[in-house]
């Protein structure tokens, strides 16, 4: 999961809230464009992951029997399941990342009330290690203090922006959704088609599906689209053959 940003409600060394921390308040309950982006990531994982699981599942029920009725309950349980686990993973990961930032957000502010100076201090010894004089240093730390002690200490001490505070809901709900999603598709595909065509059309429409998403997932992350799609789709391909010859072996061996 990536490292969300987040900024603080206005807070000068010593002093209590700056006059602007309603409207910063307000800030904090906008959907910030890392909590969409985050959402928009959970999203395409989470359709990518319904497309593979789900499609290996149907498949390797289909080479044991050719009877709809199980292939149909077993792509539903794996599709209901799925979707269901990929959003309680989503929630729990990013309910610790969210409550880890606001430890820390509290931890700055408490500092900031107890020794303003020594936070100030820090943070000027921050610019100095980054090449920049211990004058200049101390006036960066001063005016940026002045303006807002905590949002400057929270961003350049710990990379954090509290007013894109991570959801978790948001990422829960985007990856049921997008998993749902994707489990149509491999569900359509050994359902709607005959029996003769039911595997080949899986096949088919699981790949092009994969190499979709992680097409979408590395212009998301700024990647190589071709490279992408080429992992997910080999490592799909590699999926649906092992499940669809355990499920063959399985039903010629009559333990299906």
């Amino acid at each position: 999961m990536q490292t969300l940003r987040k900024r603080s409600a206005a807070v000068s060394p010593g002093s209590t809230v700056s006059p602007d921390s309603d409207s910063r308040k307000n800030q904090r309950r906008q959907v910030g464009p890392e909590q969409k982006l985050n959402a928009l990531r959970a999203g395409v994982l989470g359709a990518n992951d319904g497309i593979v699981s789900t499609a290996a599942v149907v498949v390797g029920v289909a080479g044991a029997t050719t009877a709809t009725g199980p292939i149909a309950m077993a792509g539903i349980a794996a599709a209901i399941g799925g979707a269901v686990s990929m959003a309680l993973g989503e929630y729990v990961s990013v309910s610790s990342q969210r409550d880890s930032e606001n430890h820390t957000i509290e931890e700055t502010r408490h500092a900031l009330d107890a020794d303003p100076d020594a936070e100030l201090q820090a943070l000027a010894g921050l610019y100095q290690q980054r090449g920049i004089s211990p004058e200049t240093s101390r006036k960066v730390a001063e005016q940026l203090s002045a303006r807002d002690a905590l949002d400057a200490h929270l961003r350049e001490r710990h990379n954090i922006d509290a007013t894109d505070v991570a959801s978790p809901w948001h990422a829960a709900l985007a990856s049921f959704g997008s998993f749902a999603v994707g489990a149509l598709l491999p569900l359509l595909a050994i359902l709607l088609p005959g029996q003769e065509l039911r595997v080949p059309v899986t096949f088919v429409a699981t790949l092009v599906g994969l190499a979709l998403t992680g097409a979408v997932a590395a212009g998301i992350g700024g990647g190589s689209r071709l490279r992408a799609a080429a992992r997910v789709v080999i490592g799909g391909a590699l999926a649906l053959v092992a499940t669809y010859l355990i499920g063959f072996l399985l039903g010629a061996a009559g333990i299906v």
